[in-house]
């Protein structure tokens, strides 16, 4: 996928995807953003902002074969998605003194697998709404069988199939929710993401769950993980995994009104300033101690 002028030329020039991403100029400690799959940076946008006033360096980054259609996404696999991390990181280590990694849903794998794989260069990590398995309360009851696709994958079985989004679509701000679901069904995937999960994909994403799970005990760096306790799309088992798992200290955020997407729920401002805080104390040296909220 070729990257020209802020658009991606996909599919031998064919098609052309948006580009979505975002950089704010703040101060030597930088914050890399990634969201989740089938979505879009604007799912972290808010995030950045307040970071950003907060005094961080901050890109919100755009995962390869994202913010386009299902075609331009079923292109791509985990190693891809998991490439353009590693590139954005590049580019931000070459800005920034400090750089702290934090992601959505997916995103927070990819954040954890680059911590696990850089642990010299990630001074700490954002962990949000971690989904290793899709089992919260809104996902139905085929859905939760979701981790047997990389089978049916290797099988050549499903690939035009998806797993289509349902209410409350990870938000809880019933006003959000309209709005973001109104994008999202009616096309606009470069604000709202996709509006549902390709079979592929998801199997891509487990793959790269059992890798990263397998990881989480080379990961050093702090970390902070946020989780909505009424997550309807990943229970706090997903939380619950990386505090017990990792080796580095860990504080955890539960956040009682919100759901999935916590980024921009009732209680992103919640996570904005606890996100801040913990960035600013791992930056002085401040021993983290485990939390709950």
């Amino acid at each position: 996928m070729l990257c020209l002028s802020g658009k991606c030329i996909s599919g031998k020039g064919r098609r052309v995807i948006q580009q979505t991403d975002f950089f704010f100029e703040g101060g030597r400690s930088g914050v890399l953003l990634i969201h989740g799959l089938t979505g879009t940076p604007m799912e972290m946008r808010l995030l950045g902002k307040g970071l950003n006033r907060a005094g961080f360096s901050v890109h919100g980054m755009q995962l390869a074969g994202h913010c386009g259609n299902v075609d331009d996404l079923l292109a791509t696999g985990w190693r891809d998605w998991y490439a353009s991390v590693e590139k954005a990181a590049d580019d931000m280590l070459a800005k920034v003194d400090h750089l702290f990694v934090g992601g959505l849903s997916m995103g927070a794998l990819l954040a954890l697998k680059l911590a696990a794989d850089r642990p010299q260069r990630i001074a700490g990590v954002g962990v949000y709404g971690a989904t290793f398995r899709y089992d919260g309360w809104s996902i139905p009851r085929l859905a939760r069988l979701s981790f047997m696709l990389p089978f049916l994958k290797a099988l050549g079985i499903g690939r035009g199939r998806s797993f289509m989004e349902q209410p409350p679509y990870g938000i809880r701000d019933e006003r959000l929710r309209a709005q973001i679901s109104a994008a999202m069904l009616g096309g606009d995937s470069a604000a709202a993401g996709l509006p549902g999960n390709p079979w592929y994909s998801l199997a891509e994403m487990y793959r790269l769950a059992a890798i990263v799970r397998r990881q989480l005990p080379q990961v050093i760096a702090p970390c902070l993980v946020a989780h909505a306790s009424d997550d309807d799309v990943a229970s706090v088992k997903n939380a619950a995994l990386v505090t017990r798992e990792v080796s580095a200290p860990t504080e955890l955020l539960l956040l009682d009104d919100s759901y999935h997407m916590i980024t921009i729920d009732k209680q992103r401002r919640t996570l904005i300033e606890h996100s801040a805080a913990f960035f600013d104390r791992v930056v002085a040296g401040d021993s983290i101690q485990r939390i709950a909220a």
